[in-house]
């Protein structure tokens, strides 16, 4: 088996939860590896026995530096050296670019075996546009930072594609909620091919008000459609402006906010501050 596989680096995309999504290809490479770098053995040595393998293992990971990537382009210059992550396809929201780069860099022949991918079958099933999308890995964790990268891909005409964690997934919705306009359709994509698989659609304030005081279990997808076209904006922007008014006639210009925010989905602050605009004048 060894001898069909020539020497260098095989990225090698395993199952994101169904150990069944292993292709064959990538069970013959393992088979073959002389050594597979991995991000954590005992989630990988799980995958092997499914495999019925017993392999050497390296740990190669977001800590890995230097003297470990030149050890793996070394061995993989004699033998067949496998890179696997924990789940879907490595370097994707994983290490691995740097050892690609110093592979290449060497001479040494890089290739991969192509399979699972979260952020891929998410998009799939999300019913939300697959011609253009942006796949943005994790937000920040502080709330600042999370808003500036947002803003930054606010405008872009494609589906946001994030992945999440289910403690934060609260905090994320809502801070998507005040910078990318709480309207927008978004989906929560969560254990993909486990058991347990759910896959929840609506409006990103909808959502933000679902996972406000609950926090999902399993690995999370976070999608996020493109924004409005110009015309259904300026069309969104007079509805919300006349209920705005509207419900001022009823109400104080705080809860007409709120009353209006959650109706269109929008931020409370935002349409509080725009209240406040149509009050003074007049």
């Amino acid at each position: 088996m060894q001898n069909d596989f020539p020497s260098g680096i095989y990225i090698v995309a395993t199952p994101i939860g169904n150990l069944g999504d292993v292709s064959a290809r990538a069970a013959a490479i393992l088979e073959a590896a002389d050594l597979i770098a991995v991000e954590d053995s005992r989630v990988t040595a799980k995958l092997l026995r499914h495999l019925g393998l017993k392999k050497p293992m390296r740990p190669y990971h977001d800590h890995s530096g230097e003297a470990d990537r030149d050890a793996l382009v070394e061995a993989a210059r004699a033998g067949v050296v496998a890179l696997v992550s924990d789940a879907g396809t490595p370097l994707i929201s994983d290490p691995g670019y740097k050892l690609v780069r110093a592979a290449r860099e060497a001479g040494v022949m890089v290739t991969s075996a192509p399979g699972p991918s979260a952020a891929v079958m998410a998009l799939s099933i999300s019913g939300l546009p697959t011609d253009r999308f942006l796949f943005a890995g994790f937000l920040p964790p502080k709330e600042k930072a999370r808003g500036d990268m947002l803003d930054e891909v606010r405008a872009l005409r494609a589906t946001l594609v994030f992945y999440e964690s289910g403690p934060r997934l609260g905090k994320t919705l809502t801070t998507m909620t005040a910078h990318l306009g709480g309207a927008r359709e978004a989906v929560v994509a969560r254990e993909l091919t486990k058991r347990h698989e759910e896959v929840v659609t609506g409006s990103i304030a909808e959502l933000a008000d679902r996972y406000a005081d609950e926090a999902p279990k399993g690995e999370i997808v976070l999608l996020v459609g493109p924004p409005a076209d110009d015309k259904t904006q300026e069309a969104d922007e007079g509805a919300i402006e006349a209920a705005l008014i509207e419900a001022m006639e009823r109400l104080p210009a705080s809860k007409a906010a709120g009353e209006v925010a959650k109706r269109f989905g929008r931020d409370r602050k935002a349409l509080f501050d725009l209240a406040t605009e149509l009050k003074a004048r007049g």
